[in-house]
């Protein structure tokens, strides 16, 4: 290892490859060690918080993870380089039933013991035991990614401070009436045994279930009601039949009794708008007031009884008669047998209906009654509501507000107890009489009649209880503590849009209410990670993509910039791997581009940078600005996708294949020691601006190089506390529209090369006609360049207005006409055959996507993706076939006018003109060099190429310097760019 200017070690010499195992556990432990993640709680700077929703002390990192911390640590970095005084809050989470379910399977197979045969202390005390054992695993991971999170603040939602936050919030609740216990219909898990609020019920639309007919006799012998349910066990605990009042079938009926024909009891038909559609089904409805919200509602209207006949095991109760003891589900088929013994059956049918399955186990959910602890959500939401409708609450992407106040306006009480053992303890005791007290500690007696023997409640509380707490209990509440004055309200929270209603809107209700402010002033929903393909990554796919395994392979840093670069608000991910390959090529790029500029730095003085002598060096420095400015700009809209690409356009475009190419003569060449101190200056500055404005993003990569770079006095010792690149006078418009037509000239050369089949490293002749003086003097001014980069042997730069040259190919810009004579070059005959061969096959790809488009059935059947996919590739063809045959036109009317000469005709093939703005050479995939980005010419979002390690670039033009392998890339960054530059 080598020391630098600032004291720290970096890893391999410039002259090796850049391996990111070398680099980056190095950087995570000097920075970590360093205090550079510490946030101050008092500080002159300006504040600025993000807390990592805190993962579960279960997990392993996976994708969806990686993409928080990425995003997370990026605003994070930036802000700390902007000068902000930044704070990233991490933590874990206690996971309650997630937890406990992990440790009862190792109990079971280490010990062949339940949590019954320990006891609840032995099993809490096991639990805890596990989690100081396997709980640091996440916090591990993360530090690998380069999280800058403030480890000496991490929290976990059941420590000692976590506790006492949790109890003084369920007391202060109780205290203000917004908190009670209640016996009410809840979602019960049959499975785990525990109640689940709302959010933890997920319902499985459109499930094929049995809609079952069966009829009840009345009580008198007058006649019989049918009846359809899709649950026949429910039956036995039916109270009622209700029919709609204006239904005339039924009319009659209504105010009868019906006798149960499998238990010895009798209950009413009653008549109920509120719950009975006339037209669907039978038009009578059984009513099941303990085990239906519906029906919960409709009994209590109605005064109907409640009898529960499920036990906690989801097996019926004492309640059900002779089927008592067996499984709700598989007592079906005996209960239809007997209906169908005493004639009662009435048939059956397939119907569509929304099925809730438990979040976590996927068991199908019971509605159970049960006595609970509630929380009075509408009083807390009504706040919340009125904050983000004032704006002191904004969500990016915008359209989910809309999502939130649908849900906040119809919000639910919610249910907080769960029955379970691992998890804060409900801080409520019973006396023997059954009063109750809520403490903030064990009490000594009952406050009611004081008596000394008090039990606890033995539920524990909703593990999103304590995470609704965390923006401010992190911070030291209930205490009046220097952090919790100087981070809250949180400036953002981040985090995954599935989590929206579990934790951001109970954070926002319990911030709000107990700290009296908002307890962020973003929201920022990330959209999910799936597969290439679109689909939902899962181990039953087998499509799951291990961030530890990406990492290994080609390091984090380009996962990093991977998942930033393609984070666009409100859209999911597609992660192919060949985009992190991809971004692995960008980050030995850098490494390259380094290692040609430190080459040439000797002499600079980075406290006294020469001037620039150039135009490419004022152009460089102005693209650098724009970058720069560009980025601030994208990072403060949370546009994370764009900053990134906009920076890898920048760095690899613009830098790496225009500007160090077009400085070779100027440090190398016979040139002046101005120009040469003006352009290693140039360089330096925009390789040196370009590693801050992508460390946010790669932060490994851009400390090892920035760490080799000469420095100025006063110089932060480290990248990730230096300035972020703010607002210059740097910007030099003419200088950009000076480049902006050159580069569009070498890149119609080597668009119009490629057209016609030449191979990338043949030299060729060009002729290139102004429009105007002025244009003139440009190209003649930069004729080396155009020579050099073009790898032409020959620059013809005629005088404006000068007649076309004839039997050239050619490219049309506003400012130029790039001619590429062809005479002795081509062979006409085997080109107008590889065309039409080419064309062929075209023609019958396209033939087969219509027929299949033409099909309704593949329409009807084929996912939609598929679909998609057929129709941009169609589109895709068809623009390749206009050029072709376009192409075609150009090689025959050339041929004809090389014939015209040979005969002596003076016909006017040199006065055809080419198409205006013609750029196709990948677009059309038809030249000898790779074609990039699926062959349509644009660089798709955040993607580099599909093979980043390909070489195949014109000998001398962008790409060669540096020793290390040739990359193959996209130049799209470049001024007015629309092919790539190769």
């Amino acid at each position: 290892m080598a020391a630098t200017q600032t004291g720290i070690a970096v890893g391999p010499e410039l002259d090796k490859p850049y391996e990111p195992s070398q680099v980056e556990p190095r950087w995570a432990r000097e920075w970590e060690e360093r205090g550079y993640f510490h946030a101050q709680d008092v500080s002159d700077k300006p504040p600025y918080c993000i807390v990592l929703p805190p993962p579960n002390v279960t997990g392993s990192l996976h994708l969806g993870h990686a993409l928080t911390a990425t995003i997370e640590d990026a605003l994070v970095r930036w802000k700390r380089m902007s000068g902000m005084n930044a704070l990233w809050q991490p933590g874990i989470d206690h996971a309650g039933i997630a937890t406990q379910m992990v440790v009862e399977r190792e109990l079971l197979r280490t010990e062949r013991k339940s949590r019954h045969d320990l006891g609840r202390a032995e099993f809490v005390r096991r639990v805890w035991q596990w989690k100081e054992q396997y709980g640091n695993r996440i916090a591990e991971q993360h530090r690998a990614l380069g999280a800058s999170l403030d480890w000496e603040r991490e929290r976990f939602t059941m420590d000692d401070h976590s506790s006492r936050a949790v109890r003084e919030a369920f007391v202060r609740l109780y205290q203000e009436g917004l908190l009670y216990r209640s016996e009410r219909l809840i979602h019960w898990c049959v499975k785990d045994r525990t109640a689940l609020s709302d959010l933890e019920v997920e319902h499985e639309e459109h499930a094929q279930a049995e809609l079952y007919k069966f009829a009840y006799p009345l009580a008198d012998g007058s006649g019989e009601i049918v009846v359809a349910t899709t649950r026949p066990e429910t039956m036995l605990g039916d109270t009622a039949v209700a029919v709609h009042p204006d239904d005339e079938r039924y009319k009659r009926m209504v105010g009868k009794q019906v006798k149960h024909p499998l238990l010895d009891r009798t209950f009413p038909i009653i008549a109920d708008a509120g719950l009975v559609d006339p037209k669907f089904g039978t038009g009578a409805v059984k009513v099941t007031p303990a085990h239906s919200f519906e029906d919960f509602e409709a009994g209590k209207r109605n005064g109907l009884p409640l009898i529960n006949i499920l036990n906690l095991d989801g097996t019926l109760n004492e309640n059900a008669g002779r089927f008592q003891g067996q499984d709700r589900i598989a007592v079906r088929p005996s209960i239809k047998a007997a209906l169908r013994e005493l004639g009662l059956e009435r048939g059956s049918e397939m119907h569509h209906m929304a099925l809730g399955r438990c979040q976590r186990c996927e068991s199908v959910v019971e509605p159970l009654l049960s006595k609970q602890w509630f929380v009075k959500t509408r009083p807390l939401a009504a706040p919340v509501i009125e904050a983000v409708e004032a704006g002191r609450i904004r969500f990016v992407p915008e359209q989910w507000k809309a999502e939130f106040f649908r849900w906040m306006r119809n919000i639910h009480d919610w249910c907080v107890s769960r029955q379970l053992w691992w998890g804060h303890q409900i801080p409520a005791w019973y006396c023997e009489y059954g009063h109750v007290t809520v403490a903030r500690e064990t009490p000594r007696e009952c406050e009611t009649c004081h008596s000394g023997r008090l039990t606890q409640d033995p539920d524990v509380l909703d593990t999103w209880f304590s995470s609704g707490l965390w923006p401010f209990s992190t911070l030291g509440w209930p205490d009046d503590t220097p952090a919790l004055r100087t981070f809250y309200p949180n400036s953002v929270m981040e985090t995954g849009f599935d989590i929206l209603f579990f934790w951001v809107a109970r954070m926002a209700m319990l911030g709000l209410h107990f700290m009296g402010e908002v307890p962020f002033r973003v929201v920022f929903l990330h959209a999910m990670v799936r597969d290439k393909h679109g689909e939902k990554m899962s181990k039953t796919r087998g499509n799951v993509i291990d961030p530890l395994d990406i990492t290994a392979k080609y390091g984090a840093d380009a996962l990093r910039f991977t998942l930033a670069s393609m984070a666009g608000q409100g859209r999911d991910i597609k992660l192919d791997e060949k985009r992190i390959e991809g971004y692995r090529a960008f980050a030995n790029k850098i490494w390259n581009a380094a290692r040609f500029v430190l080459r040439s730095a000797d002499g600079y003085d980075p406290d006294h940078p020469a001037p620039p002598a150039s135009v490419y060096d004022r152009w460089i420095l102005s693209r650098f600005q724009r970058c720069a400015d560009e980025t601030r700009q994208a990072l403060e809209e949370f546009r994370l996708n764009d900053a990134a690409n906009g920076i890898y356009r920048f760095v690899w475009g613009e830098l790496c294949d225009w500007a160090i190419e077009l400085s070779k003569p100027a440090l190398y060449g016979d040139r002046t020691p101005a120009e040469r101190a003006g352009a290693q200056s140039a360089l330096l500055q925009a390789l040196e601006g370009a590693l801050r404005l992508l460390h946010p993003f790669m932060p490994f990569v851009t400390e090892e190089v920035w760490q080799r770079l000469p420095k100025r006095r006063g110089h932060a010792p480290s990248i990730m506390i230096e300035r972020y690149p703010a607002p210059d006078s740097l910007i030099d418009p003419r200088a950009e529209a000076e480049m902006d037509a050159l580069v569009r000239a070498i890149d119609g050369a080597r668009s119009v090369r490629g057209e016609v089949n030449l191979p990338p490293n043949q030299a060729v002749p060009l002729v290139l006609v102004p429009r105007d003086a002025a244009a003139q003097r440009l190209f003649e001014t930069h004729r080396h360049a155009l020579t050099r980069l073009a790898n032409a042997s020959d620059v013809q730069v005629l005088p404006a207005g000068s007649p076309r040259p004839r039997q050239a190919a050619a490219h049309v810009e506003p400012e130029v006409e790039v001619h590429l004579p062809l005479a002795g070059l081509i062979d006409f005959g085997a080109e107008r055959a590889r065309v039409a061969k080419e064309l062929q096959k075209l023609e019958a790809e396209l033939a087969g996507i219509a027929k299949r488009l033409d099909n309704p059935g593949f329409l009807a059947r084929a996912p939609a993706e598929v679909v998609e996919k057929d129709r941009a590739r169609a589109a895709e063809l068809e623009e390749k076939r206009d050029k072709l045959t376009r192409h075609l036109g150009r090689v025959t009317r050339a041929e004809d006018g090389m014939n015209e000469q040979k005969s002596g005709s003076n016909g006017g093939a040199g006065d055809d003109k080419p198409e205006p703005g013609h750029r196709s050479m990948d677009q059309m995939g038809t030249h000898g060099g790779p074609s990039h980005g699926g062959g349509d010419g644009k660089r798709s979002e955040g993607s580099p190429h599909s093979d980043p390690q390909s070489a195949g670039r014109p000998a001398g033009g962008p790409g060669s310097y540096g020793g290390g392998p040739s990359e193959k890339h996209e130049t799209s960054g470049h001024p007015g760019a629309s092919s790539q530059a190769e």
